[in-house]
């Protein structure tokens, strides 16, 4: 019995990324070394690719190290080169010999061998519309630490602001602090300010008004605010690119979404043109959420066979762990997908609608198993859904929280009936008792 593996690529090369130095193995005899060492510099890069070409490889395996993968992979890709980003995690080499030399030539072996597994990557126009969701994000987390730096110096003023509005962000908060730092300090006068949606009365805001405005506090909550506004400024710029690059975006073929829409005036109504669906029917879906979901995602299902790869790809399943016939750990994997955070977002808002089915799932689990995991479970069933209707360009229909409960009760019908059938007993329906 022949126990050798037998190699059903043998085109490939494996590549060890570095920040100075990528590592590039191929099979032996199509070259005088069979690893070379190339630097990071774009002219190294096309040298890679032109060695590659010259060994006749066609496929190429790399880890996904850092941010230093991503030149080399463009260039490849764009080159005609089969790109294959494997994590670093499922190359693990032996333990006590671990080289850049020998982690390139096992990659080559792993790949020759049909044993990686490729991460996912969308297609290269998503990529575009994901790096500007991703610096949009990176926008609104810089804008978030100006304002908390604002309320930092309001308080340190004794400017209680935040406990008199909800969102010192807000139209209000915004009036109010510009009008402190255009020399206003008369509470009365700054209470005026107050928006027609504000709770408290204008009495209770000047009374939290009354501060201790000192010089260093002032200037720095000057300093803060102009910051945040030149974020919040770039974040409009951000917006305007995105809605602007979303237009040129064709719309999905074969998907039997929304026709109606030909010159989409929102970015609503765009998101719904290229997919061909409007998933923000689904309760806990809105705009910026979905938004997020397909420039991460992107408009091709298929890369998953089913709706269980997709959200096992999410980290929404149980990772199962099981020795011996003993369940050691059904948590799910932690994983860093912001496309399952905005899934989480969205079942944390669908979890607050009162006559969905989706809201009453929610609530029944949580007051079983808690916000987290109930957080989990509805994330899990949102991307289900988003999944079916991105692939067979499914409309939702909202079936109501009447048939959720009749649904559930259905349910637990069944379940008391095959109990009492283990026991011998037969389950009757009463009608009429009280």
């Amino acid at each position: 019995m022949n126990s050798k593996l037998n190699q059903i690529n043998l085109n490939v090369a494996g590549i060890d990324i570095g920040s100075e130095s990528h590592y590039v193995c191929v099979p032996e005899g199509r070259s005088d070394k069979s690893v070379k060492v190339f630097g990071c510099f774009t002219p190294d890069l096309h040298d890679l690719a032109n060695w590659l070409a010259s060994c006749g490889i066609t496929s190429v395996a790399m880890e996904s190290t850092g941010v230093y993968w991503i030149p080399l992979y463009e260039i490849l890709d764009a080159r005609g080169f089969e790109v294959i980003l494997v994590n670093a995690r499922d190359v693990k080499n032996v333990p006590g010999r671990k080289t850049d030399v020998q982690d390139c030539q096992w990659l080559q072996q792993l790949h020759s061998y049909g044993l990686l597994r490729a991460s996912f990557r969308p297609e290269d126009h998503i990529c575009v519309l994901r790096g500007f969701m991703r610096q949009r994000d990176n926008l609104v987390r810089g804008a978030a630490i100006h304002v908390q730096r604002m309320q930092k110096a309001l308080t340190q003023m004794n400017l209680q602001l935040h406990k008199v509005i909800s969102d010192i962000k807000g139209q209000t908060g915004i009036k109010i602090i510009s009008a402190i730092l255009s020399g206003e300090r008369d509470p009365k006068v700054l209470a005026k300010l107050r928006g027609p949606r504000i709770r408290n009365s204008e009495e209770i805001i000047a009374k939290a008004l009354v501060g201790n405005y000192r010089e260093e506090h002032l200037f720095s909550l000057e300093q803060e605010f102009a910051l945040y506004n030149i974020y919040t400024d770039k974040i409009e710029q951000c917006d305007k690119r995105i809605y602007e690059y979303c237009k040129t975006i064709r719309t999905q073929p074969g998907i039997s979404g929304n026709k109606n829409i030909d010159h989409p005036t929102t970015l609503s109504k765009e998101l719904t043109r290229m997919a061909g669906v409007d998933f923000t029917k689904i309760p806990g879906i809105e705009t910026q959420s979905l938004q997020v979901i397909l420039s991460e995602v992107g408009f091709n299902a298929n890369k998953w066979k089913t709706d269980k790869h997709f959200t096992s790809w999410l980290g929404l399943t149980p990772a199962n762990k099981i020795t011996g016939g003993k369940v050691f750990s059904t948590r799910t994997r932690k994983v860093n997908n912001r496309a399952a955070a905005a899934f989480r977002m969205a079942a944390w808002n669908a979890g607050k609608s009162k006559n969905t089915a989706l809201g009453a799932f929610y609530r029944r689990l949580k007051s079983r198993l808690g916000s987290p995991k109930a957080i989990t479970a509805t994330a899990r069933k949102l991307a289900s859904l988003f999944y079916n209707m991105l692939k067979y360009g499914q409309e939702y229909v909202e079936k109501g929280l009447d048939y959720y409960d009749k649904m559930y009760q259905d349910k637990v019908v069944r379940s008391l009936n095959k109990k009492a059938q283990s026991f011998g007993y037969e389950l009757v329906k009463v009608i009429g008792t009280q």
